[in-house]
């Protein structure tokens, strides 16, 4: 009995010992992995032809191959994060330029803060809001849920992090919130794309058919989608802000609160004009970021010289002195460098999938999975193979180019239009986007947030089982349609 008392204390003293790895390990331990898999899967690779509409090679249907394997070892591992930060073979900005880009938000917000704008914001705005701060909620999950339907949104929610969490804290709710507002959000909006031509119109066009094709039901997973996001991240704002000791980093309040909060001392601060047009230009930058990604075709080199610009005429407005603009623009890019290193690391997964020739026999496997497979069987192993094969290709629009062309036309076998397997893809890169740690978004947003990514996948964990549920009943109807 003593000894098993012994043993049991033993046991408790390791696991309250025991701390869970930080991200960047997480993501190395991964790479690793998937270069432990290149040495066991065979390397193949599927011919490609250039598609003209998307301007862009992909692969052609019946055409695998074995060729050489090209085995990824020690020093490949340890050169994927480093190429991850430049490789351009996944179908989206080199990491380099988000990774830049997120250096010069840092900044730009390291200075607005400098100015005490934000938190004599905060202050004005918990104030007209108090009683009904749960209504920031839907409202902004509404708002990036547009943006993520529209266009996409994705590394440009990184900045809104940074704003939303001090918001949030204020509010007394807490930084997950603050992260589920952005996240689920957003993918929720991706998950139920309409018009996103980085993932429904690629998708489409690579499948051959109009884009519009299935709208109506995207638009019902869109829909019922964020109502069910909506009501799981309201009711646990509600509950930490009944008791802050429900929050799931609890033991990390004092310290977010000392990292997030400004105004510590709990004096009122004064709200003056210079505060009003510092905010004024601050909010201006992020709405001229969005009509530049979703009109004027920017990309992260314009958004970040656009916010270069905001941060100099910001500095101007609250007149300050060359030393104290260069100083408050380099500690806010400090803040932020870990985010910019993860957004290589996560990419150099990707790096080692393609140089170890793997990514085509993961997926000429799932085309043999889904063959000679009844209509619900079919779409409903098909969202599943595009769920388990968005964790090895995070980025939406690499997906569609590298799996729409072989399997949009199994679904003329199956009896299943195509624009169905356009809908189980979306959401399945959709679905696992809002946790996945490969997506450069999840591991940065959750990094500015200081939300452990363990805890987040714990949290969220229900809510990704009750949205796959839904999916696989929407796609189950309209197999049966």
């Amino acid at each position: 009995m003593t000894t098993q008392t012994v043993n049991n204390e033993g046991k408790s003293g390791l696991l309250a010992n025991f701390k869970f790895p930080s991200a960047y390990t997480i993501l190395f331990i991964l790479i690793a992995l998937v270069a432990l898999m290149t040495w066991l899967i065979p390397a193949g690779q599927y011919d490609r032809a250039m598609n003209e509409e998307l301007g862009r090679e992909v692969p052609v249907t019946g055409t695998y191959q074995a060729v050489d394997s090209n085995p990824q070892g020690i020093v490949d591992v340890l050169l994927a994060p480093i190429d991850g930060f430049y490789d351009h073979n996944s179908y989206e900005a080199a990491a380099i330029d988000v990774s830049l880009f997120i250096l010069v938000i840092g900044g730009f917000l390291g200075l607005v803060t400098k100015t005490g704008a934000i938190d004599a914001g905060i202050e004005r705005v918990t104030h007209k809001l108090e009683g009904r701060e749960e209504l920031m909620i839907p409202i902004l999950m509404a708002l990036f849920a547009a943006g993520g339907t529209i266009y996409g949104m994705a590394e440009e929610s990184l900045p809104f992090y940074t704003l939303l969490v001090p918001v949030m804290m204020a509010a007394r709710f807490d930084p997950v919130v603050a992260a589920a507002t952005v996240l689920l959000g957003a993918g929720i909006g991706t998950l139920g794309s309409t018009i996103n031509p980085f993932a429904t119109v690629i998708a489409a066009n690579a499948a051959s058919i109009p884009f519009t094709d299935g709208m109506l039901l995207r638009i019902a997973v869109l829909a019922i989608g964020w109502v069910i996001c909506v009501a799981y991240v309201m009711r646990y704002a509600k509950m930490v802000r009944q008791d802050q000791s429900k929050s799931i980093v609890y033991d990390k309040y004092e310290e977010n609160k000392q990292h997030f909060l400004g105004n510590k001392t709990g004096e009122k601060l004064t709200f003056t004009t210079t505060h009003k047009i510092i905010l004024l230009v601050f909010g201006a930058s992020f709405g001229i970021m969005i009509y530049g990604v979703a009109v004027a075709g920017w990309w992260m080199a314009e958004i970040s010289a656009m916010f270069l610009a905001s941060t100099i005429t910001i500095g101007l407005i609250a007149r300050m002195s060359e030393e104290e603009f260069t100083s408050s623009f380099i500690d806010g890019a400090r803040d932020l460098l870990g985010v910019a290193l993860i957004i290589g690391i996560a990419r150099g997964i990707v790096v080692v999938m393609d140089k170890g020739m793997i990514t085509d026999t993961i997926l000429y496997s799932a085309e043999q999975t889904v063959t000679g497979l009844s209509s619900v069987i079919f779409i409903n192993v098909m969202y599943w193979l595009e769920v388990l094969l968005s964790f090895l290709v995070p980025s939406s629009s690499g997906l569609a180019v590298l799996t729409m062309p072989i399997m949009a036309p199994l679904a003329d076998f199956a009896g299943v239009g195509r624009e169905l397997v356009v809908t189980a893809y979306q959401s399945a890169s959709g679905l696992v986007n809002l946790m996945t740690p490969t997506s450069a978004v999840v591991m940065g947003g959750l990094a500015i947030a200081r939300v452990p990514y363990v805890r987040w996948v714990k949290w969220v964990a229900p809510l990704l089982g009750i949205l796959t549920l839904f999916i696989m009943v929407m796609l189950s109807v309209g197999a049966m349609i």
